[in-house]
């Protein structure tokens, strides 16, 4: 019964599409369990390169049925989208299940994300605009949109105008916005309804069925840790939780089935949006992080901040997420550098710090105490196993893995599918 969870050890964007594309060939499902199309996924296959924004990334992988759980807020017109897209290059899409539970982004949901963004000036967010938050309030307000009410129109009729009662007043009375038509979303909303139908199913039910059978399920989080509503740095956040306790609220899952936590962890730092960042880098060895990295987001395309690695961060996310492994991506991005910095502590008002700080207003001031180690000039993207690595790269991985709290099972050395060292296997 081997249930696993991968997610990113950082603020995201680590390369979780690489590694659950690595173990979608040996995997029966993958299952996305939180977020939307927020998150982005790049996955190499050959000469192809595979943007995925709400798309598991197993649905590339021959064999593997691709799942969006009940967590997921689901944007209908993104979903048929990426699906024609792949259809389109001869991806087999055909597998995907859909949990009814899911609940939907609507035209309104977008308005009021991108409306209250511009609204709050110097104070936003860093959202995507794309409508999460919004979708995701309305969840927990009980007046949202779910996929299986698509195929009862009375039902829902009454929740979108349920919905507009409010978010109208809104618009009109403090946005100075027009009012939104219920008319129209709802004629919007059904005509996705056919489109979608052949994928939706009771995915609880077919998850933990399939556990039961000795299925490999991967449950495949997107954003970070530090992202996470709960245990990041709010309130520059996103909306749900990318933690491995989301996996099990975003399935339907119960925990005692989980058996490994695997934690994407890029060689250095990024992150998008706004937020504290404590080692963020201004300089030419930023820009160089960023240009080698090729660090844009995938959803957003926009620069991703640079900073070198955070020990700290990366303690935390053993921590609430119960880490069992490591995934280290990137590494070959520091090939060139003689020296290495690596957050160790942080210093706070004089003081040394090396476990992340609960309070918001300490964070944002917290300096980064940096330990130096030796770097490497060889290049390491044909390496096969530990010990093809130089020593100095070696070593940077040990000592890492040393700060981390968790062993290192597979190192990213370069972009493809194929250039990945793996120490140890993640389903043994």
């Amino acid at each position: 019964m081997p249930a696993l969870v991968l997610l990113g050890a950082q603020w995201g964007d680590e390369g979780k599409g690489k590694a659950t594309d690595l173990l979608g060939g040996s995997v029966d499902y993958v299952v996305r369990y939180q977020g939307g199309n927020n998150a982005g996924h790049t996955v190499v296959v050959g000469d192809q390169k595979y943007a995925l924004h709400l798309l598991p990334s197993g649905i590339l992988s021959p064999g593997c049925t691709p799942v969006i759980g009940n967590g997921v807020v689901v944007d209908p017109a993104v979903l048929l989208s990426e699906l024609s897209g792949l259809n389109e290059r001869g991806v087999d899409t055909s597998k995907l299940l859909v949990s009814g539970n899911a609940h939907l982004i609507t035209s309104y949901h977008t308005t009021v994300d991108k409306v209250t963004e511009r609204f709050l000036g110097k104070r936003k967010i860093g959202t995507t605009g794309r409508g999460i938050g919004p979708t995701y309030a309305d969840k927990i307000n009980r007046v949202g949109i779910r996929v299986q009410d698509l195929y009862d129109e009375s039902i829902l009729a009454q929740k979108v105008e349920a919905a507009l009662d409010v978010k109208n007043q809104l618009l009109t009375k403090l946005y100075n916005r027009r009012a939104i038509e219920a008319g129209q979303v709802i004629e919007e909303l059904l005509g996705y309804a056919e489109k979608i139908k052949p994928f939706v199913a009771d995915t609880t039910l077919i998850l933990n069925n399939a556990l039961d059978d000795d299925k490999v399920v991967l449950f495949e989080g997107g954003q970070g840790t530090l992202l996470d509503i709960d245990h990041g740095t709010y309130p520059f956040v996103t909306s749900s939780n990318p933690t491995a306790g989301g996996a099990c609220t975003g399935t339907g899952v119960g925990p005692t089935k989980i058996s490994r936590v695997i934690g994407i962890l890029k060689a250095y730092t990024t992150r998008v949006g706004a937020g504290p960042f404590p080692t963020e880098l201004f300089d030419a060895d930023g820009e160089a992080l960023r240009t080698i990295g090729g660090e844009r987001g995938v959803t957003t395309g926009r620069d991703r901040r640079c900073g070198w690695f955070d020990a700290v961060i990366a303690r935390y996310a053993t921590r609430v997420n119960g880490l069992t492994d490591f995934f280290l991506t990137k590494l070959d991005v520091l090939t060139g550098w003689e020296q290495i910095p690596v957050c160790v502590a942080y210093e706070i008002d004089g003081r040394r710090v090396e476990e992340l700080p609960y309070s918001q207003s300490d964070f944002h001031h917290a300096k980064p105490v940096y330990e130096m180690l030796p770097g490497w000039s060889e290049d390491i993207t044909q390496a096969k196993s530990f010990s093809d690595l130089p020593k100095n790269a070696q070593a940077y991985v040990k000592a890492l893995e040393e700060m981390s709290g968790a062993p290192i099972s597979a190192i990213g050395v370069g972009p493809g599918r194929d250039e990945t060292i793996e120490i140890n296997s993640f389903l043994s």
